[in-house]
């Protein structure tokens, strides 16, 4: 046994180390072996001779036709990327992610391979090349991540045999340290998949307080949602995804705090939302106080008031036109869209003319609008109560919200800098509400405010206007 011991010293003691090397806590080796050493060398020799075509990892997703599902590559070409992903904690299974560059990248693909634990050879950071000729590329299942893989199930990319890949995926000797992506949540989008991002300014919404990385009653995986502290929220923003298999499933979610999550940007099993997913709870590091939007939450009222603050009914507004007067300020943000007058029947009928706002096949790749009332001293204007009532047509990915604000300068120009806060008792209609009713929002109580206040509808569609729908307003009365 003691001689045992002295044989493995010896053997870790002799493997070299590299300046570059940026292992963590990770057990990996750091050098390659003679024959894989030797496979590179001749690759790389092939690829100065002009044998081989290096492709970025760009040019090798262009070559992905998707009229065909999946794509193979017939010429001899090879890409070299960084490793950004580990199945160390269980959270990746059977693949990982590698991106053009250790830091600032500009693209990242998903590798399919079956093996387990593969982080003690593929690790974060090693830099690798793939040769690609007669593997294939497409999306695995149906989430429309690219990836490369070794042959085809049907219509779907399957792993890369793990002795095949000992032969097609060469690392070097090098690992180099990776620098995430420096992204706010509002900013990221689906050309960040594959890559390793940090997502400033974030937390976890209060609800979630006392959960779980993943539900104790999911087999799978489990999301997550993620709040932003800067920016305009995004319908569309990842969430946080997590593998029940992840060694930190059981782990409470950090929901005292704010800062920073690190992760590689992936899509769901089903392709439809991006995901973030972790390679270590450690890559959670919220080390500042929660960002949360001041509220007016006073709960419903028993009862209106009867003394009229500010009431719209629309009736005076020409159909098909922005709204104006009556003290309202009607501001577009970003976009095309605005809040318009709107009058019509059939399956979803207007409330005589109503407010109308959407940004369906408007073209526009963002849209923020907002709808915003006078002011009202509630100070001098005790027990007030807001009502009003909402109706959708397949809203879908777009939001509105009722905010309010205490410091707002009443100009187009103050909107972005004033503090908005929620009041979360007022409710409005919901995309699985059936788009031909029309709801209410409830006797809002704000009997527990003071100062003057202005309340304004915010419209936010997240940038895909081929489904975003739109919300219908009307007969807003503010009592006391």
């Amino acid at each position: 046994m003691k001689l045992f011991k002295l044989i493995t010293l010896i053997i870790f003691l002799s493997i070299p180390n590299f300046s570059c090397v940026q292992d963590d806590d990770y057990s990996i080796p750091e050098s390659v072996g003679l024959e894989e050493n030797q496979d590179l060398t001749q690759l790389l020799d092939q690829i100065n001779n002009g044998e081989v075509d290096l492709m970025t990892i760009s040019q090798v997703k262009s070559l992905y036709n998707p009229s065909t599902s999946t794509t193979q590559f017939e010429s001899n070409i090879a890409v070299k990327g960084y490793v950004v992903s580990s199945d160390m904690t269980g959270n990746f299974y059977k693949e990982f992610y590698m991106q053009d560059s250790p830091d600032s990248p500009t693209a990242g693909i998903k590798v399919t391979i079956n093996q387990v634990d593969s982080y003690n050879q593929y690790n974060i950071g090693r830099e690798v090349y793939i040769k690609l000729q007669n593997l294939y590329i497409g999306p695995t299942h149906g989430d429309s991540v690219l990836t490369i893989g070794g042959s085809l199930n049907g219509n779907e990319i399957e792993e890369l045999n793990e002795n095949f890949a000992s032969e097609v995926i060469l690392r070097s000797s090098n690992t180099f340290e990776i620098i995430p992506l420096s992204l706010t949540l509002p900013e990221i989008d689906a050309s960040h998949i594959g890559q390793f991002i940090s997502i400033e300014s974030v937390q976890f919404p209060n609800n979630l307080s006392g959960l779980t990385y993943v539900d104790p009653y999911e087999d799978y995986d489990t999301q997550r949602a993620l709040e932003t502290c800067v920016g305009t929220f995004n319908p569309y923003a990842p969430k946080l995804e997590t593998s029940a298999y992840a060694n930190f499933d059981q782990n409470l979610l950090p929901t005292d705090g704010s800062g920073t999550l690190s992760g590689v940007l992936s899509k769901d099993y089903f392709g439809d939302d991006l995901v973030i997913m972790l390679n270590s709870k450690d890559d959670v590091v919220f080390d500042s106080p929660r960002c949360d939007p001041p509220v007016i939450d006073c709960g419903l009222a028993s009862a209106e008031g009867s003394n009229i603050l500010f009431q719209d009914d629309f009736e005076a507004q020409d159909p098909y036109t922005s709204v104006s007067g009556n003290g309202w300020t009607n501001y577009i943000e970003s976009g095309t869209e605005t809040f318009e007058a709107y009058s019509g029947s059939g399956s979803n009928p207007s409330l005589g003319v109503s407010v109308r706002i959407g940004s369906y096949q408007s073209g526009d790749a963002s849209s923020v609008a907002w709808l915003i009332t006078p002011a009202i001293d509630l100070t001098a204007n005790p027990n007030a109560t807001l009502t009003f009532q909402t109706s959708n047509s397949y809203s879908d990915g777009s939001t509105l919200e009722l905010q309010f604000s205490k410091n707002w300068d009443g100009t187009t120009e103050g909107i972005s800098s004033a503090e908005w806060g929620v009041v979360p008792a007022a409710y409005i209609t919901a995309d699985s509400d059936f788009y031909g009713d029309w709801f209410d929002s409830g006797i809002v109580d704000l009997s527990c405010a003071e100062g003057t206040v202005n309340f304004a509808f915010k419209y936010v569609g997240g940038g895909d206007s081929d489904i975003d729908g739109s919300y219908e307003i009307d007969n807003i009365r503010i009592a006391n």
